[in-house]
């Protein structure tokens, strides 16, 4: 079956490997972008398959008119791909409010209003897939990315929720948590700022490593594209899904280490309730 796609942010990285897989696939495309004279290619290259719309996904009105688009263009919406984001590296003491905000903006609330947007045309036809873009920085403290992992945190327990509701009306949800992968998220995409020396440890090591990781990345987008249209071709897809043998690696360590602190403080935890009668 021929399925509509909506993809945001798909003028480069992730975006832009699964926009041109989506439509090598044969499926239909409405690609997203703030500008979007950058996916003019995917027009010439696929031409009716795809249609283009400019969104900046914290703008709620441009985002209906997004759907809208692809409810018009192509009778129905199937999947839609939450992948616009970024995330610069600094110190929480020496990153402004402002920069929280524009980070939060984008990566956590850009990703509820475009879902809120195709909910209804979802729900009308019982049927559908929300794919939110995490990260590893969605599962842990990622170093250097106070606002990046805030908003990525707050992303998959909105989709948690999201899941349990849509689950009545027939719409599936996932969360994809890439690891590092070779797109400009390192390089372009990103402000690096080493901050103050107390602490170098932790952030200036991340700016460091990350501007040195840039191209390096084990990381195929073509592949991880691949990987997206597997989850959406599933019946029963899962809740998560990691990307990357370094995603894997380090989800598996990280959630190790959180259920041998749960235990090691679990008298203490449990000490909390009323004592039994």
């Amino acid at each position: 079956m021929t399925r509509t796609w909506l993809i945001t942010g798909a003028s480069r990285g992730l975006g832009r490997a699964l926009a041109q897989a989506v439509l090598g696939a044969g499926d239909r495309l409405v690609a997203t972008a703030r500008d979007p004279r950058a996916l003019q290619d995917l027009v010439e290259a696929h031409g009716d398959a795809v249609r283009l719309a400019a969104l900046d996904v914290s703008d709620p009105v441009a985002a209906e008119r997004a759907v809208a688009l692809a409810v018009s263009a192509f009778g129905r919406l199937d999947v839609v791909v939450n992948n616009a984001g970024y995330g610069d590296v600094g110190p929480v003491e020496d990153t402004s409010l402002d920069d929280f905000r524009r980070q939060i903006e984008t990566n956590l609330f850009g990703t509820i209003i475009v879902t809120k947007a195709v909910i209804p045309p979802m729900r009308e036809q019982r049927s559908g897939h929300v794919i939110q873009l995490s990260s590893v920085g969605g599962r842990i403290g990622a170093p250097g990315r106070a606002p990046y992992s805030a908003a990525k945190w707050g992303v998959e327990g909105f989709s948690e929720s999201l899941a349990l509701e849509m689950a009545l009306v027939g719409v599936k949800v996932t969360i994809v948590e890439p690891g590092g992968f070779r797109t400009d998220f390192a390089g372009a995409s990103t402000t690096l700022s080493a901050g103050r020396a107390e602490y170098d440890a932790v952030v200036g090591a991340t700016a460091r490593r990350q501007a040195a990781y840039d191209g390096t990345q084990p990381g195929d987008p073509a592949r991880a594209a691949q990987a997206i249209l597997a989850v959406a071709a599933m019946d029963e897809p899962p809740l998560r899904i990691a990307l990357g043998s370094d995603a894997v690696a380090v989800i598996r360590d990280t959630d190790t280490r959180r259920l041998a602190e749960l235990e090691r403080w679990r008298d203490l935890s449990v000490s909390t309730d009323f004592p039994a009668q």
